[in-house]
């Protein structure tokens, strides 16, 4: 297995942590009789020498000895080997989807230098050949007495193996021989597999999937051939797709009983807590994700089939159901009440994990989770041990019902409120109850006045409570507001962040803030006039004494898109801006642009220099569409010339931001409301 090892220079080499020379110590671990000496090494190898999937120049010279190591009968965890080594290859590259996500506001490409994309690129391609040079082993292993193995090649032949017509062959007939259940759902995935990834000879794959799907064959292998046969050949998938899995569901649920994997380890290495998180029916989990996975689009398969997970008696049924809702809502657009309703359903259940999953789940959705509020609001009635999460965090269930604007949720955040340590989020939740927070009002005044002037937290205690405060109108907390601005030491106002957060809140108090008017005259000078000039003119309205400092910030690098959105708000009174916005809509930022093109229209009401600008960024970046919108209702009929991209928009049914590889916490929020702001545009054009 190791002949030629210590002969490699591996300290020459590199991987995730510097020298490699640890590299052969991991290796020969992944031999070792100790079981938990062999998932040690294995995490080290994942964490070190293929680090988040990255290949080194050590990650190259370690795959012969790999395969030397797969090829060992009767050494023990050879399947998780054959795991890595695919991994190393390039794991499921081929079936990534085109990266076509965009940058949210001052986002951007980090360029690196490039010889050394170069290398790693190079170090990509050179794995990949390696895996594939060495593929035929996986073929021989489709056989091996270790059912992980087995499990493991499954796929692993069919990304790499370059004899296509041979591997097809081993797959049917593994399928006729193969008695583990395990492996044989594994078999239909690199069935599916192979179909998508030589779609010329796919014609015997997709047949034998489709005869899958039919009894007399059990449930979860019937479920696994649908979710293959959704991915490589729809048009192959029954009429009563979503009905026919539903009943397969709940029958697979009735007979299910997880038998548990093979005696393992439970080491404190990354793999060792991954292994004690996976639920009870990870199988049972994954059939049903690539199921949703390639219906995609098709939202109203999805909800039904939703809810017919939901009303399994299965507990992990409902709870695998839970988080796979959690991508439908993210990316699709549809009407989600149903299955929402039945996720509140959920916060009744005795099971802690259903619960917290369900909690998770409506977090996220805002008003979208208005359907399950009643069950929110039992919850928080019944539980005031779920308002808060020790004495940082806001309890999820009391979160999730303020954030759908429910005024159930205003007694709890009081009872929060007049408690001295009060959980940040709370100021930034109370904005989503709207009129009804106002109760909440002199608490959150009281909690500003116990913010101490020179405590190394005093922004972070102090900015959500300015907001909120902000958001309420509430002038009567000025007072406050002034001890705070003129008593926080400068080395303690994070570059300036507390003063602007301290002068946003006195700009939303507007002119009842009146007694902060010499203060804010004298802010104008400050290091930042922007957040200063925007407040004043709230509060006093002197476009004479806030024109100067805003027109000299549009000229500054990072200051030209606070100024701009200042002078909009001013309108007409910011006349002798148009030169520089005009001027900043030709900019190379794409922001500045925008931002500049909102405020000549908020000031001159010409459409002219403003269109153009709102198509481009439109299409260039679909985090501009909800400022470009809400600019658009400001304009009525002047907007008119682009409002076939209000309509295009309104006619897509996946969310503006929805992107590969990630999502944010307020996607489907900020998501809602340019929906809102489109219908806003179409209805005043009517």
């Amino acid at each position: 297995m190791f002949r030629g090892i210590d002969e490699v220079d591996w300290a020459s080499m590199e991987h995730a942590y510097g020298s490699a020379a640890d590299v052969p110590e991991l290796l020969r671990g992944l031999a070792s009789r100790d079981p938990h000496e062999r998932e040690a090494a294995l995490d080290g190898m994942y964490g070190a020498v293929h680090h988040q999937g990255d290949v080194y120049d050590s990650t190259l010279a370690c795959v012969p000895f790999l395969f030397g190591l797969v090829r060992h009968t009767g050494l023990p965890d050879r399947g998780g080997i054959v795991e890595l080594l695919a991994s190393i290859g390039g794991g499921d590259i081929d079936d990534e989807p085109a990266e076509t996500g965009a940058e949210g506001p001052g986002g951007g490409d980090e360029a690196g230098g490039q010889d050394t994309q170069d290398r790693a690129d190079d170090n990509y391609t050179v794995a990949r050949a390696a895996i594939r040079a060495g593929a035929a082993v996986f073929l021989d292993l489709m056989t091996d007495g270790d059912p992980e193995v087995r499990r493991a090649v499954s796929t692993a032949s069919v990304r790499f193996c370059e004899a296509p017509d041979r591997v097809l062959a081993l797959l049917r007939r593994q399928l006729a021989d193969e008695h583990d259940d395990a492996v044989r759902l594994a078999l239909v995935e690199g069935l599916g597999l192979f179909a998508r990834l030589h779609p010329g000879l796919s014609a015997p794959a997709v047949d034998l999937l489709a005869s899958l799907c039919a009894p007399p064959h059990e449930p979860g292998l019937r479920l696994a051939a649908l979710g293959q046969l959704a991915l490589c050949a729809p048009d192959r998938l029954p009429a009563d797709l979503v009905s026919t899995v539903v009943a397969l569901l709940h029958t697979r649920s009735r007979h299910f009983r997880p038998s548990g994997e093979p005696t393992r380890t439970s080491t404190d290495t990354l793999l060792g807590r991954l292994r004690r998180m996976r639920p009870a029916d990870e199988e049972g989990a994954e059939l049903l994700r690539t199921l949703h996975t390639a219906l995609g689009a098709r939202t109203g398969d999805r909800i039904a089939l939703l809810k017919g997970q939901l009303s399994s008696a299965d507990t992990a049924d409902r709870c695998n159901a839970v988080w796979m809702s959690a991508g439908l809502f993210r990316e699709w657009r549809a009407a989600y009440a149903e299955p929402v309703a039945l996720i509140g359903e959920q916060l009744a259940s005795e099971e802690e994990q259903l619960r917290q999953a369900a909690v998770s789940v409506l977090e996220f959705l805002f008003t979208l989770a208005e359907p399950a509020a009643d069950r929110l609001a039992a919850l928080v009635a019944s539980d005031p041990d779920s308002w808060r999460r020790g004495t940082a965090t806001l309890g999820g269930p009391l979160r999730a019902l303020a954030r759908t604007g429910d005024p159930r949720a205003v007694p709890a955040l009081a009872e929060i409120l007049r408690r001295r340590v009060v959980p940040n989020e709370t100021g930034y939740t109370v904005r989503h109850l709207g009129p009804a927070a106002l109760p909440l009002a002199p608490l959150l005044r009281e909690r500003l006045a116990d913010v101490p002037l020179d405590d190394a937290d005093t922004f972070g205690r102090a900015a959500p409570l300015l907001s909120a405060l902000g958001d309420l109108r509430h002038a009567a907390a000025v007072p406050e507001v002034l001890r705070l601005l003129h008593g926080a030491p400068r080395d303690l106002r994070m570059g300036d962040s507390l003063v602007r957060a301290l002068t946003e809140a006195l700009g939303a108090f507007g002119p009842a803030a009146g007694e902060a008017i010499p203060t804010l005259r004298e802010l104008l000078s400050g290091d930042d006039p922007v957040a200063a000039a925007a407040a004043l003119w709230s509060v006093e309205g002197d476009a004479e004494a806030v024109l100067p400092p805003l027109l000299r910030a549009l000229d500054l690098p990072g200051s030209s898109r606070p100024a701009a959105s200042a002078l909009a708000r001013m309108g007409p009174a910011a006349g002798a801006a148009l030169a520089g916005l005009r001027s900043l809509t030709d900019s190379a930022d794409l922001w500045e642009r925008t931002a500049a093109a909102c405020a000549f229209w908020d000031i001159a009401a010409d459409p002219a220099p403003v269109l153009p600008v709102f198509r481009g960024a439109w299409r260039q970046n679909a985090y501009t569409r909800g400022a470009v919108t809400a600019c658009l209702v400001r304009m009525g009929d002047a907007g008119t010339p682009i409002h076939d991209l209000v309509a295009m928009e309104l006619a897509s049914p996946r969310r503006h931001r929805a992107r590969s590889g990630g999502y944010g916490s307020h996607d489907v929020l900020e998501d809602e409301i340019l929906l809102r702001d489109c219908r806003r545009v179409l209805e005043g054009a009517a």
